[in-house]
């Protein structure tokens, strides 16, 4: 039950940080292609999908029901392919993914500066303020006009000197080991649901008992 439980734990969190981006930051000002996937949007699908499957888990295991049981483990290997298959991806194609999110910046930060939208200008705020940075790769990205957000409030006059692509980068190695630990806790947890799963199908199809496919 209690992986079941970590499951169900994972997908409420998902839920929750979904509708907290949808409802705090928009993305658009800082990668105008990552917000055309809706990524908070994604992340409550993700969620919904992941509170469904573990309901499923649990209702097999509360039942005793193989068939739900069978369908619990053979979704869990399905998104344990999918996970493998996107981390080897992104292993593979590591440089041409940084040009593109290097390239994508650059492109939100013009749209940003020729449009003057102050919604998505706030995005840059956030950013620039957090990691005490200015433009792309330095405050010339924004020419002429250079907001607030990038004034070094350390000296009190001046502006932060490092771009935001390096700060962001520091940031990800920074938090690399972190971010591997938490996969690997996942699909350890994937992997132990599944063994769960199989185990009680195992035991409910030599006792007898639950549904018979």
């Amino acid at each position: 039950m209690c992986r079941l439980s970590s499951r169900q734990i994972c997908g409420v969190a998902l839920l929750g940080l979904g509708v907290y981006l949808m409802v705090n930051f928009n993305m658009s000002g800082l990668t105008p292609s990552l917000a055309q996937l809706n990524m908070p949007s994604m992340l409550l699908i993700s969620g919904i999908i992941i509170t469904c499957i573990s309901f499923v888990g649990f209702l097999g295991a509360l039942k005793e029901n193989r068939c739900l049981l069978l369908t619990f483990f053979l979704v869990l290997f399905l998104l344990m392919l999918l996970e493998l298959t996107a981390a080897c991806l992104m292993l593979i194609y590591e440089a041409e993914i940084g040009n593109l999110v290097t390239k994508d910046l650059e492109d939100g930060l013009e749209a940003v500066r020729t449009s003057g939208n102050s919604t998505k200008k706030s995005d840059w705020d956030v950013v620039q303020e957090g990691f005490e940075c200015c433009g792309v790769k330095n405050s010339s990205d924004w020419k002429s006009y250079i907001p607030d957000s990038c004034k070094d409030t350390r000296k009190g006059s001046g502006y932060w000197t490092e771009g935001c692509l390096k700060k962001l980068t520091n940031w990800l190695e920074e938090n690399f080991l972190s971010t591997g630990i938490a996969v690997i806790v996942l699909c350890i947890i994937e992997v132990l649901g599944m063994c769960f799963a199989m185990t009680l199908f195992c035991h409910i199809s030599r006792s007898g008992l639950g549904y018979k496919l």
